[in-house]
């Protein structure tokens, strides 16, 4: 399915697509690293993947270190306090308004016990929520139920969830099981000719997920907003208590309810499904998740997967999961064991628990009962013994269906992420705009370096000359900068970095392209791979730029990395006398146009090939993908790409 998305992405995009140590121990692991002619690398060393697993482990050591202080209920609220504070502030949850849900029912089911309600609600003024509301006979008011659903294309009507929405509206509960953006009746790029999605779930959330980081959102702040404004259409009906909450939903509706259950005290119970687990097994196996599972900042604050249940300690908890689970099992307990410690400190130690279902992942049979009992215990007060008949009906697709046309999009005033975002960026831009223009060159550096993170006079990078054996592509050498990064380069004309060099002489950098394509004349060339790129690009594992989202949960980026390589190179090539003349093409024109704008002294010109020049045409991008590794967290909210060009000082950019 990500393959299949990938692909339908690359072809839309028209592209192919720690401890401190010394820089001699680096140097001696870099050397490990490579070929005994450096080129070409073992890609297999996964030079970048390594790098940022070290990173992530440091981060959450020093988190477990801190968990481990935390004895008394003070320390332990001003602990929760920090991280949901950071929480809030990382998905931009504050600037949400509480705008009217203008609810409506568009059809109703009568089956014997229950019935199911159509709803829609807005959770933004057009943006449209659709779901499916179980509600069962009796006199209310009863315990109210909100299910996120996870990644299915079908959403609130796969069998799965219906299964789980039967089960608690036959034991006493209002269900709310409402379709995720980019599923069920709320897909955002359709085909307008079939009307039909063009992405699976999981393809949408990865074309969804890039513009709001440059916004300082995140799709999960979205979907976050709309699990709080379903909590809000639960808690207006009749029928339910709004005093007995609670949450449940598996995989991505785990992830949900995970978040929300961090986030919202209303609800009082809650019980998350394949996900919970730790992020330091998660990175590594199988990876990072999608978009909207992960939080700029996260592992840079200390928030991990287990905290997720003890930022809402001591209210009750139930970790559903899976021994065959490819979300880690041997982490869930991790979580479950970190937690039940916090809530033994708090005194309620029975309030969190684990089921785990010798089963692969998903919301199976024994998990469905055990969160059937959970919710009766603490939202009823009472103990079932809950078992599902083995032969449940569900509804058709077709008949759960809360619009006529079978997506939101159709209904009369209906927006989108695109249209969203689109509204965001331009309230940022006026306020934006303002503040740059009113700013001096130095002002604004300040400003640049504050939100990317990028260091403007970096260590000077260990360099280190190689024989080459005559095979194509082979490099002259590579540097190596801190946390064993290696950054090969080849020579033509030089040799380059021959002490015995005479200075003053010009030298035409090029980053990110051949000279071929970028029409480059002359001898006088380096050709440099800054990390993650040429010979050290790493193969596409768990989806493309899986490792930009841990570097994004680690509170940086790889522009911002990619940047301070390449000013820690033209640092070392200035100290011989030699003049720089930086080409640079496709993904690394943002970098070439951060280190020019942050450093102009030390660049003779700059010419720029076939790469983004503006962030605010990512916005409106339906097929963003490719410029994932160029997001800077919030950006928009303090400058452009084109905001900086206009700091290169007259004539020393060559080409926009």
């Amino acid at each position: 399915m990500r393959n299949t998305f990938l692909s339908m992405t690359l072809l839309m995009a028209g592209m192919l697509f720690p401890g401190v140590v010394s820089f001699a121990e680096e140097e001696k692991g870099a050397r490990q690293r490579a070929t005994q002619a450096g080129i070409p690398l073992n890609k297999d060393d996964h030079m970048m993947r390594d790098h940022l697993r070290e990173r992530v482990h440091e981060a959450l050591d020093q988190r477990l270190e801190k968990l481990d202080r935390l004895q008394t209920k003070e320390q332990i609220g001003d602990y929760q306090n920090r991280l949901r504070k950071f929480f809030r502030e990382t998905v931009d949850l504050d600037s949400f308004e509480r705008t009217p849900l203008n609810p409506v029912t568009t059809g109703r089911l009568e089956r014997e016990g229950y019935q199911i309600e159509k709803v829609i609600f807005e959770s933004l003024p057009g943006f449209h929520v659709t779901g499916n509301l179980y509600i069962p006979e009796g006199e209310g008011p009863f315990p109210g139920i909100l299910h996120p659903c996870g990644h299915t294309d079908n959403g609130k009507a796969a069998d799965v969830y219906q299964k789980v929405n039967l089960l608690l509206v036959q034991n006493g509960f209002v269900v709310l099981c409402y379709d995720p953006i980019g599923q069920g009746e709320r897909k955002q790029l359709l085909d307008p000719k079939t009307g039909k999605g063009l992405q699976s779930s999981t393809g949408e959330h990865h074309v969804l997920g890039v513009a709001p980081v440059l916004l300082g959102r995140g799709l999960s702040s979205y979907m976050i907003w709309d699990g709080i404004r379903g909590m809000d259409y639960l808690q207006s009906r009749p029928e339910v208590d709004p005093d007995r909450i609670g949450c449940t939903g598996n995989s991505g509706g785990g992830n949900m309810t995970s978040f929300l259950m961090a986030l919202d005290d209303r609800i009082d119970a809650a019980a998350p499904g394949c996900f919970l687990t730790t992020t330091r097994r998660k990175n590594e196996k199988p990876g990072p998740g999608d978009p909207e599972q992960n939080l700029v900042g996260q592992i840079r604050e200390g928030l991990d997967h287990p905290d997720f249940a003890i930022l809402r300690a001591p209210r009750p908890t139930m970790i559903l999961a899976a021994t065959e689970d490819f979300v880690p099992i041997e982490g869930s307990w991790e979580a479950f064991r970190q937690a039940k410690r916090i809530y033994t400190r708090l005194g309620y130690p029975e309030r969190v628990d684990l089921i785990e279902a010798p089963e692969p992942h998903g919301f199976s049979k024994r998990l469905r009962e055990g969160a059937v009992r959970f919710f009766a215990r603490w939202l009823q007060g009472r103990t079932l013994d809950v078992l599902e008949d083995e032969d449940v009906r569900v509804e058709k697709e077709a008949d759960l269906l809360c619009t006529s046309g079978g997506q939101v999009v159709g209904r009369e005033g209906a927006r989108t992420m695109f249209d969203l975002n689109r509204e965001r960026a331009n309230e940022v831009k006026i306020q934006r705009e303002e503040l740059w223009l009113n700013r001096s060159g130095e002002q604004r550096r300040k400003v640049v370096k504050k939100v990317t993170g990028i260091v403007t006079d970096p260590e000077l990078p260990v360099r280190t000359s190689v024989t080459p054996k005559g095979k194509a592509g082979a490099a002259t050498g590579y540097f190596t900068r801190p946390g064993g990064i290696l950054l090969p380069f080849r020579e033509v004309g030089g040799p380059w970095l021959d002490e015995s060099l005479p200075t003053e002489k010009d030298l035409q950098l090029v980053c990110g392209g051949s000279p071929s394509r970028m029409k480059i004349k002359g001898e006088n060339l380096l050709f440099l791979d800054l990390r993650d790129s040429g010979l050290t690009k790493t193969k596409n594992w768990r989806f493309y730029g899986a490792d930009q989202w841990i570097s994004l949960m680690l509170g940086t980026s790889y522009l911002a990395m990619r940047t301070e390589d390449l000013l820690a190179v033209v640092k070392l090539l200035r100290e011989k006398g030699i003049s720089i003349h930086l080409h640079a093409e496709g993904e690394m024109v943002p970098v070439a146009i951060h280190a020019v704008a942050l450093q102009p002294e030390w660049f003779e010109s700059i010419t720029l090939h076939d790469g983004l020049t503006s962030w605010e045409s990512v916005i409106d991008s339906r097929a963003p993908v490719p410029h994932l590794h160029n997001v800077v967290h919030g950006a928009l909210k303090h400058y452009d790409l084109k905001d900086l060009l206009e700091m290169i000082p007259p004539g020393k950019l060559i080409q926009p």
